[in-house]
């Protein structure tokens, strides 16, 4: 004979409720969210793989946010190079029409134009920091040698450079470190020796021709530029070769970028894979979940008018 009890009924009852309901709640949870979970514990053996995942994300996500920073750095180095290379081939033109007219009334003006530029060009800045500084990136690079008798003065050229003697470095992935950046000095001591050639030779001819710089080009005059010229050539030169180099560099950090940002979609699709839900499945077990918290409740009510004295009753 089975033994009835309402209490029994009542709490079995209301154990299914709770049970639905936390079910309900979990399926509602992963539904909206589209996660299994919202902290690692709910992903018990899954949660080394995830948390190894994230780590390496991160780390990935940092190399693609500052090699676009550097890409963007590079862009700018690009062009300055490129000005300082125009500015000296400037440069070699004005020494070059002095010789052809034989006039150099306004030589020493047009080189001091030029020198202008390139300081300016030098002494860059990117996000508040000195482009060719080298490791002294706070401090002007081109502070002195900023004037054509700067540059025949003493210590000469080699004093108009402030910058620190190594270039700067970046590592663009995990096994990857280069050398991304080119200290003023590298860039433009070809083109200030060869602006200081010619501004000492003025001033030696100057100084010859009683304390009145000279206009008119003399034999000799012709012959001693002409002789300079090679070095404006061999600073072009210099400078174009840094151009090319940053190029190369350039293209070095878009592959890298390519490779880190597909990288950076395969960690996405596998963090996915162990976090998200489908969408689809997440429904229909919500709607599962409701009904059977429905049934549950049903039950339960359905046990308020059920008790053993009309199931004795009815036995009578």
């Amino acid at each position: 004979m089975d033994r009835i009890s309402t209490a029994t009924s009542y709490s079995s009852a209301l154990l299914n409720i709770l049970s639905a309901q936390s079910r309900q709640n979990t399926a509602q949870q992963q539904y909206a969210t589209g996660k299994l979970a919202d902290d690692l514990k709910g992903y018990a053996s899954q949660a080394d793989q995830i948390t190894a995942a994230q780590s390496l994300q991160a780390r990935n996500d940092t190399y693609v946010d500052n090699n676009t920073a550097l890409a963007d750095r590079l862009s700018v180095q690009d062009q300055t190079l490129s000005q300082v290379a125009t500015v000296t081939q400037n440069a070699r033109q004005a020494v070059a029409e002095a010789l052809a007219t034989g006039d150099a009334t306004a030589l020493a003006t047009s080189l001091q134009g030029q020198l202008n530029q390139a300081v300016a060009a030098l002494n860059t800045q990117y996000n508040g920091k000195y482009l060719f500084a080298g490791g002294e990136t706070s401090q002007t690079p081109v502070a002195s040698g900023t004037t054509l008798t700067d540059l025949t003065a003493a210590g000469g050229v080699a004093a108009s450079f402030q910058n620190g003697s190594t270039a700067q470095q970046d590592r663009i992935d995990d096994q990857t470190r280069i050398t991304t950046g080119f200290t003023a000095s590298d860039v433009g001591s070809g083109l200030f020796s060869a602006l200081s050639q010619v501004q000492s030779y003025l001033q030696t001819a100057q100084a010859a021709n009683g304390g009145v710089p000279i206009t008119k080009l003399s034999t000799a005059d012709t012959t001693a530029l002409t002789a300079i010229l090679k070095n404006f050539d061999s600073a072009y030169s210099a400078v174009n070769d840094q151009v090319a180099q940053n190029g190369l560099v350039q293209n070095q950090v878009d592959a890298t970028q390519t490779s880190l940002k597909a990288r950076q979609t395969s960690l996405t699709n596998t963090l996915g894979d162990l976090t998200n839900v489908d969408q689809a499945a997440a429904a229909t077990k919500l709607t599962l979940a409701q009904t059977a918290l429905q049934a549950s409740a049903q039950v339960f009510s359905s046990l308020k008018s059920t008790s053993l004295l009309n199931v004795l009753s009815s036995g009578a």
